[in-house]
């Protein structure tokens, strides 16, 4: 089964390669049957992963006749390229991070010089991806505030968890220099640099579990710090599209509680080109089969019907809310 799964998709990739290569609007319709692409992220990720299963599921009810949408994922460099691509309609549908479809959407940050898409919809929203705060035992970190003095990994330029980390220190009224020294790492260097003394903590802004925290927590005494206090409550308020998150006690070792922080959550992206059938049978492809989806990942396990309706920075598509109203999670 596994096989047969990986042929089709490695099948998807090609025929959703070929249709960007010659459209510049994805989506296309052929002898009655509709054809979308959707951008995930790399292969070892989450995103590849639900985008995959919402193509598998969507694939199940068109073979119960329920519509003829064929679905074909691409994988991508994830978040930005998805909502560019879908602005620029050579993507019908992305994955990407709720403050990404924000900029997007508002013509803010990364976006500024191309303007605001007010275009921009919203099927639904899903994992978190939390803000991550990574200390070694012996650098007596507890808090966000802790950090002042410390050797700490500001992320590489352009990433995620630098943009989310700045955004947090502006708040603060920071700026690098309140650190003992920093470094811009990425994130597959980050653990192994904490384990060799070379920094106190880092930042990583992702779902759970992880496997590179993982990797930091069985290979030297290091813990997960919650980033809670007043000035985290103001951020929060401020940036409405970075709720409060929790990342469950026992998950890693060193953090035997339950962790307090915020981040962004994975959200649905499109247009309001996309049909309001098709997006209708997207979030009916989901939500019909929602056990099935949430066992694909672990990170999806807190994730509820309700909750899928949180964060979502572009207004949420027709053909998605008519799927909500018939289940009684909208009015």
């Amino acid at each position: 089964m596994k096989k047969s799964f990986f042929a089709l998709t490695a099948l998807a990739l090609t025929l959703a390669l070929i249709s960007l290569a010659h459209s510049s609007q994805a989506i296309s319709q052929r002898d009655g049957q509709q054809s979308i692409i959707l951008g995930v992220g790399g292969v070892t990720g989450v995103y590849y992963q639900v985008g995959g299963e919402i193509c598998r599921l969507l694939e199940k009810g068109r073979r119960a006749k329920e519509h003829n949408i064929k679905c074909s994922i691409e994988s991508t460099r994830a978040s930005v390229f998805n909502v560019t691509a879908v602005r620029s309609r050579k993507m019908d549908v992305g994955l990407a991070q709720s403050d990404i479809q924000y900029y997007a959407y508002y013509g803010k940050e990364r976006f500024k010089n191309v303007g605001p898409d007010n275009n921009l919809r919203s099927l639904f929203s899903l994992q978190s991806e939390i803000f991550t705060l990574v200390a070694r035992a012996d650098a007596r970190i507890e808090t966000f505030d802790d950090l002042a003095g410390k050797r700490m990994n500001l992320g590489n330029p352009g990433s995620g968890n630098r943009a989310t980390l700045e955004l947090l220190m502006k708040e603060y009224g920071w700026t690098p220099r309140v650190f003992k020294f920093t470094t811009e790492l990425y994130s597959a260097q980050m653990a192994g640099a904490l384990c060799d003394n070379k920094i106190d903590a880092y930042v990583y802004v992702v779902g759970h579990p992880n496997s590179a925290i993982q990797e930091a927590a069985n290979s030297c005494p290091s813990h997960v710090v919650s980033v809670t206090g007043d000035t985290v409550k103001a951020f929060i308020e401020k940036y409405p599209f970075y709720p409060e998150a929790v990342i469950p006690g026992g998950l890693y070792k060193g953090t035997p509680e339950p962790v307090i922080s915020f981040g962004p959550r994975a959200t649905l992206v499109t247009n309001d080109i996309l049909p309001d059938e098709v997006a209708y049978h997207i979030t009916k492809a989901v939500f019909g089969n929602f056990k099935e989806f949430q066992a694909i990942h672990p990170a999806l396990n807190s994730l509820t019907p309700k909750s899928t309706l949180e964060a979502n920075s572009a207004p949420i598509h027709p053909g998605a809310k008519k799927y909500f109203q018939q289940a009684g999670l909208m009015k």
